[in-house]
């Protein structure tokens, strides 16, 4: 059998070049185009940015079935803080590390990069057999899905659909969660900074975060649950005021670090300052086999101008309090599997006097993704905030039926003499979002083995892509035999 691995690492590699953060992705698209045009492959673009290129069947085969290969292009762009690096037009800065391809203090890329790259090492070789093929791009998968959301009926021809985009090997996924977005806007005014008060810092840094949905039972912690809970009690027991509070990043990450700026009465620094070290030390045990970076400063600082009034302040610490981030519930047909999940993602201020706090939820069931969405929006709107939710996107249900899947769980076996895990994931593929348009699609995803996706701890492990890439050419020749 072909080996296309070395091809593989070859594209990867130009791909952690090319800057291609959500919602920027001219440069990795153009790079595809000059790709199709290169080996002389007929493609088309979408006005949403979305690319399929195509590919004639190999000789004999042209009357088969023709198969979509998908990876979207964009990734996730997170880093340390303390770590310089422009996503906008700054290469990934990768190593090895044993059997591990690492970025230093920025995401790696492999979702899915790694899935992009295996496409058009696909699509440049020459020798290996299949029938006709359409490898399909999409962009801003990050962010909400929108490419797949913008995809016409009429873009694509395939009926059997291959998802390059997740990050298990030896396990097929069959099904996804769907999931919805809530944002929270809280207004406030500003106060004057009480007389003889003294100012702090305090930040929590280097949690593992992680992807909001497939990580969220792994208790990795919470940067902005955490800090808020230690804010809401100092409230209570020193009556600090918050000057700023902020933290986490994006809407589909498990926020890693969280700051807040307040003063509190001189008569009570010194108690203040021991409480807290003993509060995020016990954070520090805690999460010590999930979270064994975790960090954490209390220090001095010059005073603010303002604080926020006091009114405001109570309702953003109770409301975040009240919210609750992680597991809501486990599935009852499939084991080990996430049914239900909730994950404050980010709070950030703004300079007109707005406290934003992106939420998101999820659940492989329609009517419980639902029903969490409007417990979160009730209790920001208890707290008198402005309360919005995205359209949201459908999940995949599973298919224990599949013809695409018993086909790649025998090539699996055939391949590597083990049995694979076939499961679905709690995290949003675009899977469900093309089912909408073509309901005909008989659809599975599989990829290779990438851990701690969405944070700066992001691994792929090398020896996991010669057997993506030897079952994805083992598939493509068998779907073309049945």
């Amino acid at each position: 059998m072909k080996d296309i691995t070395f091809q593989i690492w070859r594209y990867f590699e130009e791909i952690c070049r090319i800057p291609r953060p959500s919602k920027g992705e001219d440069k990795i698209c153009a790079y595809i185009r000059q790709f199709a045009d290169d080996h002389q492959l007929t493609y088309r673009q979408d006005d949403a940015g979305n690319i399929v290129i195509i590919k004639p069947a190999t000789q004999g085969r042209e009357q088969q079935t023709t198969v979509i290969l998908q990876s979207h292009v964009d990734m996730v762009c997170e880093k340390d803080s303390d770590v310089r690096h422009d996503f906008e037009s700054d290469p990934i800065d990768y190593y090895i590390d044993g059997d591990w391809m690492k970025a230093r203090g920025t995401t790696l890329g492999a979702d899915d990069g790694i899935g992009v790259a295996a496409m058009l090492a696909v699509m440049a070789d020459k020798d290996i057999t299949h029938g006709p093929l359409e490898a399909l791009f999409t962009v801003d998968e990050e962010t909400g899905l929108t490419g797949a959301k913008a995809l016409q009926a009429d873009f694509l021809t395939g009926k059997i659909l291959i998802n390059l985009d997740s990050e298990d090997e030896g396990e097929l996924f069959i099904g996804c969660a769907g999931g919805i977005d809530t944002v929270a806007t809280f207004k406030y005014k500003n106060d004057k900074v009480p007389s003889n008060s003294t100012a702090y810092n305090l930040s929590i840094n280097r949690l593992t975060g992680g992807h909001s949905g497939d990580d969220i039972n792994k208790r990795r912690g919470n940067a902005i649950k955490i800090l808020n809970l230690l804010l809401l009690d100092c409230s209570s027991m020193y009556g600090i005021s918050v000057c700023r509070f902020e933290g986490g990043n994006l809407r589909n990450a498990i926020p890693r670090e969280a700051s807040a700026t307040i003063v509190v009465d001189k008569e009570y620094r010194n108690d203040f300052e021991q409480y807290c070290i003993n509060e995020l030390q016990m954070w520090k045990e805690s999460l010590k086999s999930t979270s064994p970076e975790f960090r954490f400063t209390i220090e001095p600082c010059e005073m603010p101008e303002h604080i926020m009034d006091i009114v405001s302040q109570s309702y953003i610490l109770n409301s975040l309090s009240l919210c609750p981030s992680g597991v809501i519930s486990m599935s009852e047909t499939i084991p080990g599997l996430v049914s239900t999940s909730t994950n404050i993602a980010s709070i950030k201020f703004t300079d007109d006097r707005k406290i934003t706090i992106t939420t998101c939820q999820r659940s492989d069931c329609e009517e419980a993704k639902e029903s969490i969405n409007k417990r979160i929006r009730r209790i920001f709107a208890m707290m008198d905030a402005e309360v919005e939710s995205s359209d949201g996107y459908p999940g995949w249900t599973p298919n224990l039926q599949s013809p695409i899947l018993e086909i790649t769980k025998t090539a699996y076996r055939e391949l590597f003499g083990t049995e694979p895990v076939v499961r679905s994931i709690h995290a949003g593929l675009e899977c469900g979002l093309f089912l909408e348009k073509y309901p005909q699609l008989d659809m599975i995803s599989f990829g290779p083995t990438i851990k701690n996706v969405h944070s700066p701890g992001e691994q792929l492990h090398i020896p996991s892509v010669r057997r993506f890439s030897d079952l994805l050419i083992k598939v493509l020749d068998e779907v073309n035999n049945n």
